[in-house]
C-alpha cells in the first residue's frame, strides 16, 4: 500500500471539505497518511488567524488526532543538502515547503501536494497532485 505525507494545502483541503480530499483519505486510510510537525505548525497558525479561531483549532486538533506527525529531524542533513544545491542554481523554494518536502523523500513517502512546481525541484521527490481544478 502506498504511503504518504499530506502537504499543508491538502489538509486544508480536507478540513475545508473540497476537492473530494475526504474520499480520497478515506480510501487510501488514514494509517496510510502522515503529516510534518511543519504541516501541522502551519494549521495551527490558520486556525489562529481565522474568524473562528476555537472552532478551527478544534477541527485541526481532531484532525491531527487522527494522522501520525512526522518529526523533522530526520530530514534536516537532506534539507540543507537541498537548500544549498536549490540556491547556487537559482531555485529557491520557502523553507517551510522545503522541510515538508525533504521529509517525504527522507521517510520514503509520497508528497500529495498541489505545489508541484516549487516541491518538484526536490530530488528524489515523489508528487501525487489530488487536486482538479
Amino acid at each position: 500500500m502506498k504511503q504518504y505525507l499530506l502537504d499543508t494545502n491538502i489538509c486544508i483541503f480536507y478540513l475545508r471539505g473540497r476537492y473530494d480530499i475526504n474520499k480520497r483519505l478515506n480510501a487510501i486510510g488514514l494509517e496510510n497518511c502522515y503529516i510534518s510537525e511543519i504541516t501541522l505548525a502551519e494549521l495551527k497558525f490558520g486556525a489562529e488567524c481565522s474568524d473562528r479561531v476555537v472552532e478551527t483549532m478544534q477541527l485541526v486538533d481532531d484532525f491531527v488526532g487522527h494522522i501520525s506527525v512526522l518529526p523533522i529531524y530526520n530530514c534536516l542533513g537532506f534539507y540543507a543538502k537541498e537548500k544549498a544545491r536549490l540556491r547556487k542554481s537559482g531555485k529557491i523554494v520557502d523553507d517551510f515547503d522545503l522541510l515538508i518536502g525533504c521529509s517525504a523523500v527522507v521517510n520514503n513517502l509520497i508528497l500529495a501536494t498541489e505545489n508541484e512546481r516549487h516541491l518538484g525541484r526536490i530530488r528524489k521527490i515523489i508528487i501525487e497532485n489530488w487536486i482538479t481544478r
